[in-house]
């Protein structure tokens, strides 16, 4: 029998009917665009292992985009910018990390695509925890892990140079403490701003803003992202550090418990969702709800709270160190979880006004900014000033200067919701501010003379 070889574009055609004729599940590629401040490990491990798990509960593949343009402030205005430029959609499927005030602030504006979990999923996760929403009532955001926020510690260096220990918010003021202290600026981090808001609710308006002004004259220097400040604090370039947990975990995991600390304040101590949400038109709807789906399942809740040796946590080194928002998982892990189970506190978390934050989180972030950090040098030249005074009278006085503010709470609220949607009457105050900032810090170095 004789045989014809094919000729090139004869084999070409027949290799493409063969193809045509597979399942097209098998060349099924789906997308997926998220946002994200998450640090490099978090976005690996989920990006691998939903790959996994949607192949498996799909059988399609899924590309996953993953896009930063800073902190979580900064994501957050880039979100609130494009919507303004694109009201229906702005091509990102999910918003993924940082804390619940961002996430009020877009559900207010309807910008969030609501997605109730199924219900057996659902009922595994508490809605409230010590009065905090974990998820929102109408579904629009839900919390993807717990976090605390708190003062991280070179505890072998802190006893070599004869410091106090840090148990509260208040005991970051003290004048011994000036240059020891990192922290970063509330304009790029939104755990920045958190810790920041925190100490407000805590110790009140005027009080919270005098003791946020003398932790500023300690601060060497504000960096833009709160993921700086425990590298610095091992490193020994600060010896305190206002850090989230995770952050404080991972070095220590690295360094060791006896040389590193990490204390939930005693005057403040917030135990605070991250969040995740389904952005205002997602391109990719039913994917977006699949990756929430998987990052509150067990499966993607372990990735969370187990080291990096158990055969069902991360890969990535040191872990990433986060607490799980399912109660019950923790009992189920037993030793095999490395966090602490917040459910389990030995205390009453302070009870966070996530609304009255989220309200005014540009006003607080630009008064901080102009007080604080804008005029940071005159701080540290008045605050130096006044530690080495030694006229208690005279020192007293100075401080008194020193922590004057320009506005009272209520007026600041009243700014927060109307007036400081005005680009022209925010710059004409940022400017006042900035001139009242220079009077004052000159006239307290003066005083403390």
């Amino acid at each position: 029998m004789f045989y014809r070889h094919c000729t090139p574009l004869e084999c070409l055609i027949g290799i493409m009917f063969c193809l045509l004729a597979l399942p097209t599940a098998l060349f099924a590629r789906d997308e997926l665009i998220i946002i994200s401040p998450h640090s490099e490990g978090i976005q690996t491990e989920f990006d691998k292992n939903f790959k996994k798990w949607y192949q498996a509960q799909t059988g399609r593949s899924v590309e996953v985009d993953w896009r930063d343009v800073g902190g979580t402030s900064s994501n957050y205005r880039f979100i609130d910018s494009e919507f303004k430029r694109v009201p229906e959609g702005i091509g990102i499927d999910l918003f993924f990390g940082g804390g619940t005030d961002s996430y009020l602030r877009l559900a207010s504006q309807n910008l969030l695509s609501p997605y109730k979990l199924p219900a057996a999923q659902l009922e595994q996760i508490p809605q409230s925890f010590h009065g905090i929403p974990v998820y929102d009532a109408e579904y629009q955001w839900y919390g993807a892990a717990l976090s605390s926020f708190g003062i991280m510690s070179n505890d072998e260096l802190r006893v070599l140079l004869g410091l106090p220990a840090a148990e509260a918010w208040q005991d970051l003021g003290a004048p011994a403490l000036r240059g020891k202290i990192g922290a970063a600026d509330p304009r790029e981090s939104g755990s920045a701003h958190m810790m920041y808001e925190i100490i407000l609710q805590t110790h009140g308006w005027e009080d919270g803003f005098a003791l946020l002004t003398k932790i500023g004259g300690n601060v060497r220097r504000f960096s833009a992202g709160a993921n700086a400040i425990p590298k610095d604090v091992v490193t020994g370039e600060v010896i305190y550090g206002m850090a989230i947990d995770f952050y404080a975990y991972g070095q220590i995991v690295v360094v060791g418990a006896d040389k590193i600390k990490y204390v939930m304040p005693s005057d403040g101590t917030v135990v605070n969702p991250d969040s995740i949400a389904i952005l205002k038109g997602a391109p990719n709807l039913e994917v977006a709800r699949k990756f929430i789906e998987f990052v509150l399942s067990e499966r993607g809740q372990k990735l969370w709270m187990l080291p990096d040796t158990d055969p069902e946590g991360p890969t990535w080194a040191g872990g990433l160190n986060r607490a799980s928002v399912l109660p019950a998982l923790y009992d189920k892990l037993g030793d095999r979880c490395i966090v602490t189970n917040p459910f389990t506190l030995g205390f009453t978390p302070f009870q966070y006004d996530a609304k009255k934050g989220g309200a005014r989180w540009d006003i607080v972030n630009d008064l901080f900014g102009v007080l604080i950090i804008d005029s940071h040098k005159d701080l540290g030249n008045a605050w130096k000033a006044i530690g080495t005074c030694k006229d208690a009278a005279k020192r007293e006085a100075a401080i008194a200067v020193l922590t004057q503010m320009p506005l009272s709470e209520e007026e600041a609220m009243q700014f927060a919701t109307a007036e400081w949607k005005d680009p022209g009457f925010r710059n004409e105050k940022l400017k006042e501010w900035g001139q009242f900032a220079k009077r004052k810090f000159k006239e307290a170095r003066n005083l403390a003379k």
